[in-house]
């Protein structure tokens, strides 16, 4: 005989229901690095680039790597030592910042102390730290580790390539163009990703990973400048009733860029967004295969463990609330 329900159960499931769909409106409207395309579609792609004593592995899991490339995103929500991992401002480091700021993390920490690297962000010294980590994983023969490590370094990888991600003025908000992250790294590839030409070749080792790193920042420290210039030039002559428009994101209607607006932007850009996105791509491929081969490149076919978790956010309780760091 079937039992009834119980009325405070149901009442609990529609709470549940409710908490979920209110935060992915939420999350809608805040911008992060390359926002949930951009992060999904590198790490995605990237497994393409991997070797055939690879790739196989990855294949199989494609859909994990790609899923959960945005996991560290939804962790800022949670853990307040997040946000400093998806940045460098390098802007606060002086005149000639990269002949400023040591590469090697201990050396960092003792010239400008922990708590100052991490107010100004600490992504390059994080991508390296998760690297080690992806290492002992693959020497481990851990797969949960593996796949949790390759989507989070990934996801990392990708954000040192935004050139926004390089500088204090992250949104604009000291220059009137508050908007401008998520313009550039999720309004346009949302709207030109599909056309972009993803054939990037295949993954190298990389001999000198910190020094690879610090290379990806300083080209995106570089390029920050034209990301800046090109929307104040495009603003001060595009129409002011043509700028915006509106879409409808999940169960809300908000403001975007107008397609014509974007478009007109990244053809300014002459491809930048394209090329940062294509570097993504093989730079997060290169960085798994280097992991691998510095673990003594193991055997990848079979499980080594008994226990995997599909969902590392799974049990996580997330609750919109303010985030400390590039908020946008």
């Amino acid at each position: 005989m079937n039992k009834k329900i119980k009325l405070p159960f149901l009442f609990n499931i529609a709470l549940v229901s409710i908490a979920i769909c209110a935060f992915q409106v939420y999350f809608v409207s805040k911008s992060f690095s390359w926002g949930f395309y951009g992060h999904k579609k590198i790490n995605h792609i990237a497994v393409f680039s991997l070797p055939s004593d690879m790739i196989g592995f990855y294949k199989a899991n494609i859909d994990f790597v790609s899923l959960h490339a945005v996991d560290a995103d939804k962790r800022r929500y949670i853990d307040d030592s997040e946000a400093p991992r998806h940045f460098i401002d390098i802007d606060r480091y002086g005149e000639h910042p990269f002949d400023s700021i040591p590469k090697q993390w201990s050396v960092a920490v003792a010239k400008f102390t922990e708590d100052s690297l991490k107010a100004h962000g600490i992504v390059p010294w994080h991508i390296n730290l998760m690297l080690s980590n992806l290492t002992k994983a693959f020497q481990e023969k851990n797969n949960e580790k593996i796949l949790r490590l390759s989507a989070d370094i990934g996801h990392y990888i990708a954000d040192a390539h935004v050139p926004l991600h390089t500088t204090r003025n992250y949104n604009g908000q000291l220059t009137n163009q508050k908007g401008i992250h998520g313009f550039w790294e999720s309004r346009v590839p949302e709207l030109k990703g599909e056309g972009y030409n993803y054939f990037v070749g295949k993954a190298k080792y990389i001999e000198k990973p910190l020094d690879k790193i610090w290379s990806i920042v300083k080209e995106s420290y570089t390029a920050k400048d034209s990301v800046l210039l090109f929307e104040a030039q495009l603003n001060s002559k595009f129409a002011s009733d043509k700028k915006y428009s509106f879409e409808e994101r999940g169960n809300k209607l908000v403001q975007v860029y107008s397609k014509e607006y974007a478009l007109e932007y990244e053809k300014m850009l002459d491809g930048m967004i394209e090329r940062r996105m294509r570097q993504s791509i093989i730079d997060v491929a290169s960085f798994w295969y280097t992991a691998w081969v510095n673990a003594g490149q193991p055997e990848l076919n079979k499980p080594s463990n008994d226990h995997f978790v599909p969902d590392s956010l799974t049990d996580i309780p997330i609750t919109p609330r303010e985030i400390h760091g590039h908020e946008d």
